[in-house]
């Protein structure tokens, strides 16, 4: 079979373009097809450890998943990892290669343009159907110049794409006939049908609406896709999403979570969540830590100085002093591990302005921020229960320091995290942790709560119910027959 492409936009971002993806991609999966998602470009601090040790956002680790195929770098060639209101550090096939602010890396994207062709190229030469997601919005048309994310991608292709929109948001006629209408000719061309998102209700009553964008727009639609409420069960990419995150759960262990400016890998929580006796809370900016709190978490962060600045900025370092002097529990991950300690160093300014930091105080450590990057999957044992980890690290910097005679796990790479004399303070670099269900078992009884969810049985079980719902509400061979070979 010759490889075919099709891409997906969306009229605007969180309108569900990754979750479709992976719905496909599993739905094609279980076709016989081999399957690879593709994002020329993502902005997200959600990322995970490829297959050959880089980075890739985190929604192209699922996909890849739901492909049923191993994650690569390739397939998300560009990831912009934002580490300041302006600026971002730029992933490029799964490495770092520098800091750029906004108006920098716009000025210079173009660079990265061969190298989202070749990562292509690969793709499309090793399987039989390549998923394309976009990024943002195409209807952007004073970004269209140097675009890498949409249709500057989709035209040096030749990739055909379909249309995504959010009914739930409200204005979906205006979102997709807008965005046709501003498209020049070029671009419009390759717009070859749509999809209606996120439908709560009965779908009868848009039949009307759907009439009118196929006579403004003529394309065809694929479909009307109903809110697919499991979706809380798959790791989220952007972290806006958290700010619908609420826990309706009032009785069993309580865990606040703080909600920092630059929270990355967030979906560490994910298997805790999943958890019927756990309720997590992400606690928002201006928000309080409940004083009924029994376990706080200090997530990941893409820039631990600045978001340690930021805790202090709402309060939160009175509110965790609180908890502790009451008996609470807190654990730090990644960049939350590093703000647990005594202090921060920064010598050569991998942050910004090279400096020292205090931090909380409340494990006897201290960090340096150093240029080289961590980035590996590992395995070990937590040692205080023995039960088997599995996780990954991806950091910058070196923690040291008494706590670190009491670590966290033992891994393949030696000795993971610091732990209080008391036990009640632990920090790890261990990402994704919680996956593991004998961990996250023996973690979650000391609390004197009990685990009841096999996670990953739980994700895959739910990208399956994610396929049969896309194949019962979308054309899902007109998508098959729409995607085309590419002209690279």
């Amino acid at each position: 079979m010759t490889a075919r492409a099709i891409m997906f936009m969306g009229t605007g971002s969180d309108v569900g373009k990754s979750l479709i993806v992976a719905g496909l991609a599993r739905a094609f999966a279980r076709r016989g097809l081999k399957v690879a998602p593709f994002k020329p470009q993502n902005m997200s601090n959600n990322a995970a450890v490829a297959v050959e040790g880089g980075e890739i956002g985190r929604a192209q680790h699922l996909q890849a998943l739901a492909a049923r195929v191993k994650p690569s770098v390739h397939m998300n060639p560009v990831l912009l990892k934002p580490e300041s209101e302006t600026g971002a550090q730029v992933i490029v096939q799964g490495q770092r290669v520098q800091t750029l602010s906004a108006r920098d890396y716009f000025k210079r994207r173009m660079e990265f343009h061969p190298a989202i062709l070749d990562s292509f190229g690969r793709l499309v030469a090793g399987h039989d159907l390549v998923l394309v997601e976009g990024a943002g919005s195409p209807a952007e048309t004073n970004l269209r110049q140097g675009d890498l994310a949409n249709f500057g991608f989709a035209t040096a292709a030749g990739v055909s794409a379909v249309l995504v929109g959010d009914i739930h948001r409200g204005g979906v006629i205006a979102s997709i006939v807008g965005t046709h209408a501003v498209l020049d000719e070029t671009d419009r061309g390759l717009l070859k049908a749509f999809l209606i998102n996120k439908l709560h209700g009965d779908p009868s009553l848009f039949d009307e609406g759907l009439k009118e964008i196929e006579r403004r727009c003529g394309m065809a639609c694929l479909g009307v896709i109903p809110h697919f409420e499991a979706a809380l069960h798959l790791p989220a990419e952007d972290a806006v999403a958290l700010e619908r995150v609420a826990s309706s759960k009032k009785m069993g262990l309580q865990i606040a979570v703080l909600k920092l400016p630059r929270i990355a890998n967030f979906d560490d929580l994910d298997p805790l969540r999943a958890e019927p006796g756990v309720s997590v809370t992400f606690v928002q900016p201006g928000q309080a830590i409940a004083g009924d709190t029994d376990l706080v978490i200090i997530p990941g962060s893409k820039s631990t100085m600045a978001d340690l600045a930021a805790l202090r900025h709402h309060g939160w370092d009175i509110d965790i002093a609180a908890h502790v002097r009451r008996g609470g529990h807190v654990l730090g991950l990644c960049g939350g591990y590093q703000m647990l300690g005594r202090l921060i160093h920064d010598p050569q300014g991998v942050e910004g302005k090279a400096g020292t930091v205090p931090g909380l105080g409340l494990l006897d450590v201290e960090t340096s921020l150093l240029p080289d990057k961590t980035v590996t999957e590992t395995t070990g044992s937590h040692l205080s229960s023995g039960a088997m980890i599995r996780a990954y690290e991806i950091h910058l910097g070196r923690t040291t320091g008494p706590d670190c005679t009491r670590p966290f796990a033992s891994t393949t790479r030696g000795l993971d995290g610091a732990t209080s004399s008391n036990g009640k303070i632990i920090g790890t670099y261990l990402h994704g942790c919680f996956a593991s269900d004998a961990f996250r078992r023996s973690f979650l009884h000391g609390f004197g709560s009990a685990s009841t969810v096999a996670y990953d049985m739980l994700v895959d079980s739910t990208l399956d119910e994610l396929a049969a719902h896309l194949e019962r509400h979308v054309n899902v061979q007109m998508i098959l027959d729409l995607a085309a070979t590419p002209k690279i």
